[in-house]
């Protein structure tokens, strides 16, 4: 079995955010704000029971079926786009190994550790900024990069 670039970043993504939610878990208490950067940046232990920005709290059960059958979906789709653009693949992947790290948090404790908080911004982890990263680099790639023609190909 190949261990291309896609599996090296989606397991490093896991693995970031996983020890960064644990180093976060350990080192700080819920609630509690280390100003890094006064009024601009600081860490913020928070545990969200919901999804983005906190929409959607308390649905545990829900969010746990959404971003499995999502995470399913997405694997069994993903050979489709072996052959497709590497900016797209690098989206999809992105999201993926985003969603399978807060998935983690949701069926460890039935929350999402977040910690990055820039104070204008809900708060938020490393899953969350490659979520937004591969959003964005989808959009590019389907908007200006991407041959139809290549895709399933």
């Amino acid at each position: 079995m190949k261990f291309g670039w896609e599996k090296i970043l989606f397991l490093g993504v896991v693995a970031l955010d996983q020890i960064t939610k644990a180093l976060t878990m350990r080192l700080m208490v819920p609630g509690e704000s280390i100003p890094l950067l006064q009024d601009v940046f600081h860490l913020t232990y928070v545990l969200n029971p919901g999804a983005a920005f906190g929409i959607l709290s308390n649905q545990r059960v829900f969010l746990l079926v959404t971003g499995a059958v999502l995470i399913l979906v997405t694997a069994y789709f993903y050979p489709l786009l072996k052959k497709s653009d590497t900016c797209l693949r690098l989206g999809v992947t992105s999201i993926l190994s985003g969603a399978v790290a807060n998935l983690i948090d949701r069926v460890q404790t039935g929350y999402v550790v977040d910690f990055f908080d820039f104070r204008i911004w809900p708060v938020f982890n490393v899953a969350d900024i490659f979520i937004v990263f591969g959003m964005g680099l989808m959009i590019y790639a389907i908007l200006f990069r991407l041959d139809s023609d290549k895709v399933g190909a």
